[in-house]
């Protein structure tokens, strides 16, 4: 009886050890698994709309070209990221260094292509009309002996009044502060070039026309550019006038024909 009295004593002790262990290890292990429970909770629906859309963003966002499309054999300018019209990765010399240079450059560019393309209108029907102006008001005409208007290779710019000169100048300085002002104001909707002067209502609404509409007029300004560079060094070398040299477009068919057969070019 002893012996079993104390076999039991020692059976009953050991199972209330083991039960005692076991608890003490099972309790951090309970406690861990309130302590997750409580601290992770479900992504609501909204929070799950955004991930998948900016997994999708970061999915469809093209990546920038590493070469320059004008010049396939050239680094494209880090500052050059196609987000302007007419942005094809073209700037060999590297002007603009950041994304302030380049809309500074594009501001000028703009100017620039503007003005250009009213010359290039401007200087052959000048030619055209100039004389005929003048006879009508009684003044002298500014164009020289061969029809060329006046510029700084043909000379003649003092045939014009500083009167124009100085609204000239007023003018463009006006322009500028206009621009200057409008380029500060944090208008979304600003871009280098937009005054907001449409009067005829040509801008499109929709974004696609207006990128047209944007690209269309840098390049139709960037040839304007070329083509009154090229006037004025063909009438300095030629010493004959713009209309001169390419009447056809300029006359009526049946007199430049007419003169090109008194002239011997028609036999």
């Amino acid at each position: 009886m002893k012996s079993f009295s104390f076999a039991t004593v020692l059976l009953v002790l050991s199972t209330f050890g083991n039960s005692s262990a076991f608890s003490t290890n099972s309790m951090p292990a309970r406690s861990t698994t309130l302590r997750m429970s409580e601290t992770i909770e479900p992504l609501t629906s909204e929070e799950t709309m955004g991930a998948e859309d900016t997994a999708n963003e970061e999915a469809t966002t093209p990546s920038l070209p590493t070469m320059s499309q004008s010049m396939p054999f050239m680094t494209r300018p880090a500052a050059l990221t196609g987000a302007l019209a007419g942005d094809v990765g073209f700037d060999p010399m590297g002007f603009a260094r950041s994304g302030e240079d380049l809309m500074n450059y594009r501001e000028a560019e703009v100017k620039h292509a503007r003005l250009a393309m009213l010359a290039a209108a401007g200087w052959p029907l000048s030619e055209v009309f100039d004389k005929k102006i003048a006879s009508a008001l009684n003044l002298a005409p500014v164009l020289d002996a061969n029809d060329r208007v006046p510029s700084l290779l043909n000379g003649g710019l003092g045939k014009i009044s500083p009167l124009y000169w100085i609204g000239c100048l007023g003018v463009a300085a006006a322009i500028d502060v206009y621009g200057i002002s409008r380029s500060k104001s944090n208008d979304p909707e600003y871009f280098p070039g937009n005054f907001g002067f449409d009067p005829l209502g040509a801008y499109p609404k929709g974004e696609e026309g207006r990128q047209w509409m944007q690209l269309a007029e840098i390049k139709n300004g960037r040839l304007a550019m070329i083509a009154v560079t090229a006037f004025a060094v063909q009438e300095a070398v030629s010493q004959v006038g713009v209309v001169d040299e390419t009447p056809l477009f300029f006359f009526p068919l049946m007199q430049t024909l007419h003169q090109y057969a008194n002239s011997g070019y028609i036999q």
